[in-house]
């Protein structure tokens, strides 16, 4: 149903990298949303004023919120499709963020609101009249939420998008707000309890719990998350399957939106090859990774020397002392500087957030550890973070 759905409405549906056919999933989306929950707002505030329930008037306009909400969402996926320009010469790709993000505070402002009414339902109890008109309405908006939720995972799923991941949580947390608020009205039939006002704010405790996750879930993507472990991974095997590339580090990706990422890395080659034909190689890496990946990477060229039995023992016996302190240490870009004096180990250190040590005091270790194996050996060391 879904697809069919998909493919009535969205033209070319299958490109879903391109940021035209995104936001045609968006327009869906946000419209298919909008007619929902107004319908759904109507209904329940037609039948909380009749059956006098503070929980049903209040779910009819968590409802009309999340339909401001999705023309939020609408509005977002419209101008995160304009194309570069002057000022953004990187895109507007994060506005769909943003749009996430005032969905969050909109469900926060609704669910507070709520709150207020509640209390003062429960500090002035009026009764609340139980129908069949009730229960039909509150079960036909949760099969509707249920629905919609599904709808917008799978349009979610298809161009990965944390917009519809938020109208995904807020269906969820409406669905289960409106299952408390009919069983408020249930239950009002047998205690004189302010159970109305009770629930209602249950309900605006879902509300708010869901505007809190979709806050959370903004807030990180705004400020920058690490990419999926199956996408890192998939460059490494791609990267490394290269001719003359014998390692990679410092790979750094980050995301202008949904169809606009950026990267760089750094690729090992053996210093004794030639300088054009490793040129040659990772010009191809950066056009091979955009065709395949949709990534814009910038490739730099690190010569390693393997042919030397000495420096690779060093390299060995320094990455066996990182293997001591901890097996998520690593290294690279190690060289070796001979002196009159004294000999130079240098290399950059790579060191896992929250790691138990830190990166002073790894660095310490590793220098006591190699000027017991040799004192004339001096470690100069450049300690690092990883940004995947």
């Amino acid at each position: 149903m879904f697809k069919g759905l998909v493919k009535l409405f969205v033209k070319d549906c299958e490109n879903t990298k391109s940021p035209v056919v995104r936001e045609r999933y968006g327009i869906l989306s946000g419209i298919t949303g909008i007619i929902v929950n107004v319908i759904l707002a109507a209904a329940k505030f037609f039948i909380g004023t009749l059956s006098n329930s503070i929980a049903i008037t209040g779910d009819a306009l968590n409802n009309l919120s999340d339909a401001g909400s999705n023309v939020v969402t609408l509005v977002g996926f419209k101008m995160a499709g304009a194309k570069p320009d002057k000022e953004h010469p990187f895109g507007h790709g994060r506005i769909e963020y943003v749009a996430a993000l005032i969905v969050g505070f909109i469900v926060e402002l609704m669910g507070v609101e709520l709150i207020k009414t509640s209390v003062e339902k429960i500090k002035e109890p009026e009764p609340s009249v139980l129908s069949a008109a009730a229960v039909i309405v509150l079960l036909l908006s949760m099969a509707g939420k249920i629905w919609l939720a599904l709808f917008n995972r799978y349009l979610g799923k298809r161009i990965d998008s944390p917009a519809m991941t938020a109208v995904v949580a807020d269906s969820i947390s409406d669905t289960a707000a409106t299952a408390s608020t009919l069983l408020a009205l249930i239950l009002s039939r047998f205690t004189t309890l302010p159970v109305d006002g009770i629930f209602g704010i249950v309900v605006a405790l879902f509300i708010m719990y869901s505007g809190y996750g979709i806050l959370k879930e903004s807030i990180g993507i705004i400020l920058g998350t690490p990419p999926s472990k199956e996408l890192v991974d998939e460059l490494k095997k791609f990267i490394l399957n290269h001719d003359g590339i014998i390692g990679m580090h410092d790979l750094v990706i980050h995301s202008y939106g949904a169809t606009r990422t950026f990267a760089s890395v750094h690729v090992e080659v053996p210093s004794t090859i030639d300088i054009l034909k490793a040129h040659d190689t990772t010009d191809l890496i950066e056009r091979e990774v955009q065709k395949k990946f949709g990534i814009a990477l910038v490739v730099h060229l690190d010569p390693l020397v393997v042919n030397d039995e000495r420096v690779n023992e060093l390299r060995s016996l320094v990455t066996e002392y990182c293997r001591e302190i901890d097996p998520s240490l690593s290294i690279h870009d190690f060289r070796v500087v001979d002196g009159p004096t004294h000999t130079n180990l240098i290399f950059d250190l790579v060191v896992p957030f929250g790691f138990k040590y830190s990166a002073k005091q790894v660095k310490e270790i590793l220098i006591e550890k190699i000027q017991s194996e040799n004192e004339n050996y001096y470690a100069v060391i450049t300690a690092e973070s990883s940004y995947i």
